[in-house]
């Protein structure tokens, strides 16, 4: 059956979920397999990078999953001045990173949306407008969107975590500030704009099943998506979800198997399903598994990104438990990074933006 199914050109929604269910080994290598010679055909064997700049950790949402949530009085809340952040980014440029990400807490006040329009024109004027950006900085309104895309950011990361609205719902707060219908109008808000857009899921929460998986990788594709950018649940003890499944015996070592075993179904899932698309190996794989990014590239995925956040800030910016790469420095991370790329036959894009080919496939 699963022969059968990876020799298919379009996938039923029963042959993602037959797919995403996969436990035995060698069905396992042959879904790997086939993820990655579909990424090799329509991406090649090269992998992108965005320097990750975690610049603010203090957030108006209180998603019940997240460590930086408004709620969590146990966090060491900061924000990077621009100074830094530009800092940064300018190491970013000359070690030919090709692309950046500017990523933080939630905030919605004027104050946040001029000083994060004023840094990204600034990045753009001092590089030319030869460094990449994606922005992740949640919800907005639209007028904001097109302000920060206008100054020069030209990719968004919006995840909707799962499109199963019960399960949105079961955790996030039930408030006017999480509403899923919101987030969705969000995602096509910045598909109007001009953005190269993209989204993702968390795989493993509590109650989520694999039809859910399966409809979540349906959204992405109806929703016309550029760039996917999910990973597996991890719990962060001092948040409600975490709470929950610790106390439930939900964060086993072998449940903690399971999901970064799904995190890595679902990146060649989603490769097969979409083929042209960006898919990151996040850095929640590698907190699950010491090779977790390598076997994120070797399943499908095509996009890493490597912190170089300043060190004073690395521990603060904690969205769940024992994240790795903390105590690195930029440099630090590079050259660790480039190794594991190498080490699995791959060659880093540097100097290139590295952006979607669905993106422009899709614009001719």
């Amino acid at each position: 059956m699963i022969d059968k199914i990876l020799q298919k050109d379009e996938l039923t929604k029963e042959d993602l979920i037959t797919l995403l269910s996969i436990e035995d080994e060698q069905d396992l290598q042959k879904l790997f397999e086939k993820a990655y010679s579909i990424k090799e055909k329509y991406i090649g064997k090269i992998s992108h990078y965005r320097g990750l700049i975690e610049f603010s950790n203090y957030c108006i949402k209180d998603c019940e999953y997240c460590g930086i949530r408004k709620s969590n009085n146990l966090v060491d809340r900061f924000f990077m001045n621009k100074e830094e952040i530009l800092k940064m980014a300018k190491w970013a440029f000359e070690n030919e990173y090709g692309s950046i990400t500017l990523q933080s807490g939630e905030r919605t006040d004027k104050d946040f949306i001029d000083f994060v329009t004023d840094v990204i024109k600034s990045i753009k004027d001092f590089t030319n407008g030869k460094l990449g950006m994606t922005l992740c900085m949640g919800e907005q309104t639209e007028e904001t969107y097109k302000k920060w895309f206008e100054a020069g950011g030209h990719r968004y990361l919006l995840r909707i975590e799962t499109t199963n609205e019960q399960l949105y719902k079961n955790i996030h707060p039930e408030n006017e500030l999480h509403s899923f219908s919101n987030r969705v109008d969000c995602l096509k808000s910045l598909r109007k704009i001009g953005y190269q857009v993209g989204t993702g899921v968390m795989m493993g929460i509590p109650n989520q099943t694999i039809e859910d998986l399966a409809n979540d990788i349906i959204f992405f594709k109806n929703m016309d998506i550029d760039m996917i950018g999910m990973g597996p649940y991890i719990v962060h003890k001092d948040t409600p979800i975490g709470k929950y499944a610790i106390e439930n015996n939900l964060d086993t070592n072998e449940n903690k198997k399971y999901r970064f075993l799904l995190g890595l179904k679902m990146i060649a899932v989603t490769r097969i399903f979409l083929k042209d698309v960006n898919i990151a190996a996040t850095t929640a794989l590698q907190a699950l598994d010491p090779l977790g990014r390598e076997k994120g590239i070797k399943a499908g995925a095509n996009i890493l990104m490597p912190i170089i956040t300043l060190e004073d800030y690395r521990e603060k910016y904690q969205l769940y438990d024992n994240k790795p790469c903390i105590d690195d420095n930029a440099d630090k991370c590079k050259n660790c990074l480039t190794g594991r790329v190498m080490s699995v036959g791959e060659k880093v894009g540097f100097g290139e933006f590295g952006d979607s080919k669905h993106f422009f496939k899709k614009s001719r």
